[in-house]
């Protein structure tokens, strides 16, 4: 299939030079209320018996089966500040969970459609994308009063091909913005290459190197309307703080690698079975 190049030179200019670039209006709202219907659907059927955290201070706690489990699956993880100190959650299961990932867009037919859209594939294609493959989806819910930081990281440190060839389509839900964390981002900051990577070895995953100290008056906040997508360099320096307001920041994001020529490397903490198959080949 034939497919047309969708971003402006300008637009490509831009990304190129500061590592991300907004698109407005990239999802309409009757996709956005389908995403979120759906994903209400799937956390009533939840059982909250099946508690992991998931973290980005300190992963490795929290790592076991299920985690690396949900490189294929539907799975659900909890916010940190989410249970009491009796173990017990201290309020509704839809307020408390962090993420549901990392195989939604292979599994349920609301979110594969939005990821294997045409729009999505015409998107990586004019990002010179040759065969594309979805290696991981979240939906991320980012819930008022709790929702966690998530602390500054590179998308290549966790989802490594070489060469690298990692990009996050982080997609907004409903607005995003300083005040219930929105993304924040260091322009220019994928130049300087990949800073450490996530590995995942005999005794659980570990990152190769500390992180370096970034200063908080490099980053800029990207804010954005909901139906906005963010596409993220994968050596891009980026963060979220927590959120505070009383207002939810829920979003929807695709990592995607490239498996042209590029070799997807055995010590990422995603281990598939079955290989993905390409979103398209050109």
């Amino acid at each position: 299939m034939r497919l047309l190049k969708n971003l402006s030179f300008d637009q490509l200019q831009f990304f190129d030079s500061q590592g991300y670039l907004v698109v407005d209006s990239f999802a309409d709202q009757e996709e956005i209320d389908a995403m979120m219907r759906r994903m209400d659907e799937l956390l009533d059927g939840f059982d909250c018996s099946i508690a992991s955290i998931f973290s980005t201070k300190n992963q490795k706690q929290h790592t076991d089966s299920y985690f690396y489990d949900s490189a294929e699956n539907i799975s659900f993880f909890f916010e940190e500040k989410a249970f009491g100190e009796d173990g017990i959650l201290k309020q509704p299961k839809q307020m408390s969970i962090n993420k549901v990932g990392h195989a939604l867009h292979e599994h349920d037919p609301v979110f594969k459609a939005y990821s294997c859209s045409d729009k999505v594939c015409c998107l990586l294609q004019s990002l010179g994308y040759k065969k594309p493959v979805v290696i991981q989806s979240m939906y991320i819910f980012k819930q008022p009063g709790i929702g966690g930081e998530v602390v500054p990281h590179q998308d290549n440190s966790f989802l490594y091909t070489d060469p690298p060839t990692c990009t996050g389509l982080w997609l907004a839900l409903e607005d995003a913005n300083i005040a219930n964390g929105c993304l924040w981002a260091i322009p220019g900051s994928h130049k300087d290459g990949l800073v450490r990577r996530f590995i995942r070895g005999e005794d659980g995953v570990s990152f190769d190197r500390p992180s370096p100290t970034y200063d908080k008056k490099d980053f800029v906040p990207v804010e954005v309307k909901a139906g906005s997508l963010v596409i993220i360099h994968g050596d891009l320096i980026h963060q979220s703080f927590e959120n505070i307001s009383p207002k939810s920041r829920h979003a929807y994001s695709l990592h995607v690698v490239d498996t042209d020529g590029c070799k997807w490397t055995d010590d990422n903490w995603i281990k598939r079975k079955v290989e993905p198959e390409p979103l398209f080949s050109s």
